[in-house]
């Protein structure tokens, strides 16, 4: 499987004066369409009012995330490449953890006039490049081109649950085992680093020493800014018999909170499987590993590994998340608590 540290890197783009402002909305997509991925679902594609994709199952998994300069990401910290690759692999992630195979994307992006015209094929081909690695067959359908002072992606995905009950975070029951799927804490650590050594004396993002980050913190970065969740265990999970999954976005604490607040129970995390910084692993977001809970007779699938257990809560304390039994912090990424209102 594709890790984060072999996740493709675009080259640096070359400066020009062709910007968005230069060209018409109908001659940007004209540069912008034939980088795109079809779906192998896409009955229409881009070209009409709305696309039309094939729903075999009957129904669909539908879902959204938006990425905004300076809340989401740094233009002095991403390429426009890892941009296109995050808004997909963010949102596939999310098809995955309903058990389902991402089958296309609806991407808008808005971004300022003066917007070299680079920058949107650049995410363009991060959009392709992250459905090709992740999800083959899924591809960009539609969208819409607009301004905006900030540069701002918006990514709807669908998925096909290919005949399944969608997995739920409201099916945990006590005594499941908790697993987890992908990297953990990885890109915690990648944000931290990020802020720490990717700024220059005032805390301002800086290109030159983002760059020298890459080189001497590849692994971590690249979990940051191009994570590689593992979509294709979301329908493995499923059939092998998950009771509750999510993509674990903002936090392993935070997001285990979810699935034991939605199925009235609590979760309790062995400190040995969390490896040696917990707290990084607990608090960490971003990932977009799976967090699933599997019956007590289960095999774990390929992929997952044990961390814990769901255990019986009363009304009072159903949510609540311990390590070795001990109660811990749910604090995670929280975007009106988390930002320091900085563009970057």
């Amino acid at each position: 499987m594709t890790t984060a540290a072999d996740a493709p890197r675009s080259a640096p783009h070359t400066a020009t004066t062709e910007t968005l402002a230069d060209l018409s909305e109908g001659a940007v997509l004209g540069r912008i369409f034939p980088r795109l991925p079809t779906a192998a679902a896409q009955l229409l594609g881009p070209g009409d009012d709305a696309a039309v994709v094939s729903a075999p199952d009957g129904r669909f998994v539908v879902t959204t995330d938006m990425m905004i300069q300076g809340p989401d990401f740094r233009l002095a910290w991403s390429t426009p490449h890892d941009l296109g690759w995050k808004a997909a692999a963010t949102n596939l992630s999310d098809v995955a953890a309903m058990g389902a195979r991402p089958t296309a994307l609806v991407v808008a992006i808005a971004a300022p006039p003066s917007t070299p015209v680079v920058v949107l094929e650049g995410i363009a081909d991060g959009l392709r490049d992250c459905c090709e690695a992740l999800a083959p067959g899924c591809g960009v359908v539609g969208g819409d081109l607009s301004a905006s002072d900030a540069l701002t992606l918006a990514v709807t995905a669908f998925g096909d649950l290919e005949g399944r009950a969608p997995v739920l975070r409201s099916g945990a029951r006590p005594g499941d085992v908790v697993a987890h799927s992908g990297l953990l804490g990885d890109a915690g650590r990648g944000l931290e680093l990020l802020f720490r050594l990717g700024v220059d004396a005032n805390g301002v993002p800086n290109l030159d020493r983002t760059n020298a980050l890459k080189l001497s913190h590849p692994t971590e970065v690249a979990a940051q800014l191009t994570p590689v969740p593992p979509i294709a265990s979301g329908p493995i999970a499923a059939l092998a018999g998950a009771t509750a999954m999510l993509d674990v976005s903002d936090g392993l604490a935070i997001d285990a909170g979810r699935i034991a607040r939605a199925s009235g129970v609590g979760i309790d995390f062995d400190s040995a499987s969390l490896g040696d910084r917990i707290e990084v692993a607990l608090g960490g977001g971003e990932d977009h590993g799976l967090l699933a809970t599997f019956p007590p007779d289960a095999v774990l699938p390929a992929g997952f590994r044990s961390l814990g257990m769901v255990v019986a809560a009363s009304a009072s304390h159903a949510g609540m998340i311990t390590v070795d039994g001990a109660p811990h912090d749910q604090g995670g990424w929280d975007p009106y608590r988390g930002w320091d209102g900085a563009a970057g």
